[in-house]
């Protein structure tokens, strides 16, 4: 069965229900990062029509956002954020712009830990989560240009920093999922406070959210560091694939009974590889993102009972400490045991993110197009 992923893209986004019943949320706005990636590559105006829809039903006339409070103090109420900086700019409603700065309010009074990053939520109190950074920092510093507060830029690169150092597992070269300043959480080790395991996903939210912001903050030594840091990590990445080319759950335990080739980190790092060698990253090879978005359609973009193509192999959801009456200890045996789920919004948009930039690419390229047509 060949599955044309503009055909698969449009009748997901067009049949596409808000995640959590319309509330604003990160898993849609994963989404919305998608439609915004395919419509910057391609121009085409279908991705922007959904885009827009969507948003357009959670957002009123007044720039309110459905179902969203400011004190709930969840870092992950952000990401959808970057849509309404996209439409603010292209439209000039106001409702998007009072939207936007209604969020950008919550980080002035949400909880940080005591160098500065922002908790990961309220019910998490002193962590730090790498999903958090995706969540948060490039909103942040996409923000700032369209609020007029640079210093947002500044302290969103400076956070980003941080947090790196606070996660680093220099022994393996890759950092873990979550760290308790505190140390009160079972998971976290006394002495360093960080999590057990490398999760795929969590490291695929942190390449995202790195490469994200290389390509909005302006040159300086600071952004230097980010990006030679964002290059080892990708070095580091490129030896850790399967042998068609994606990265597993728990990333760096090949022998690990159960261990699986996991599709939203997969495609997370395909977008990372393929975006930052655009940006001219130090070793980022393109060619390592297009074999793992290749190697996704070739072995996880499959036909359901329905002959519709869906995308497999998707970790529905992994975090830290309680959940739904579980406690969630952050170990590789935890990670193998959360459920799949084919074409959860996780998996699917960075899908979305990394055909944008292979598109770019070909774009770029005409000759390697038009082979690639042939």
């Amino acid at each position: 069965m060949t599955i044309s992923l503009t055909d698969y893209f449009d009748a997901y986004a067009r049949d596409y229900v808000y995640y959590k019943g319309g509330s604003w949320c990160y898993e849609d706005g994963c989404l919305y990062r998608g439609l915004i990636a395919l419509h910057e590559a391609t121009g085409d105006g279908r991705w922007y029509q959904h885009l827009k829809r969507l948003v357009d039903g959670q957002v009123s006339d007044s720039g309110k956002l459905a179902g969203y409070a400011v004190t709930e103090y969840n870092i992950d109420n952000v990401l959808a954020g970057r849509a309404l900086v996209y439409l603010a700019e292209r439209t000039g409603e106001v409702r998007y712009r009072k939207a936007a700065d209604l969020l950008a309010s919550q980080f002035r009074t949400h909880p940080r830990i005591s160098v500065g990053p922002h908790w990961h939520k309220l019910r998490y109190p002193h962590q730090v989560w790498l999903d958090g950074l995706y969540m948060a920092l490039p909103f942040k510093a996409e923000y700032a240009a369209l609020g007029g507060q640079p210093d947002l830029a500044t302290e969103a690169l400076v956070e980003m920093l941080t947090a790196l150092d606070l996660t680093y597992d220099a022994g393996a070269g890759l950092y873990r999922h979550g760290y308790d300043e505190e140390r009160l959480q079972a998971w976290a080790d006394q002495q360093t406070g960080l999590s057990p395991a490398h999760w795929g996903r969590s490291i695929g939210w942190l390449a995202m959210a790195m490469v994200d912001l290389v390509e909005v903050l302006p040159a300086s030594t600071e952004r230097d560091d980010l990006s030679a840091r964002l290059s080892a990590l990708l070095t580091r990445l490129a030896a850790l694939r399967t042998a068609d080319g994606r990265w597993l759950q728990v990333l760096d335990q090949p022998d690990l009974d159960g261990n699986y080739a996991e599709s939203s980190a997969t495609a997370m790092f395909a977008y990372a590889f393929q975006k930052a060698a655009r940006l001219g990253i130090t070793g980022a090879e393109a060619e390592v993102g297009s074999t793992a978005l290749q190697s996704l359609i070739r072995h996880a973009l499959l036909p359901n009972a329905d002959k519709r193509p869906v995308l497999k192999q998707i970790c529905c959801v992994a975090g830290l400490g309680g959940f739904d009456g579980n406690y969630r200890d952050g170990s590789p045996a935890y990670y193998l045991s959360e459920v799949l789920r084919d074409d959860d919004i996780k998996g699917v948009a960075p899908l979305m993110m990394a055909e944008a930039e292979r598109a770019r690419a070909d774009a770029a390229s005409p000759a390697k197009a038009r082979a690639a047509v042939a």
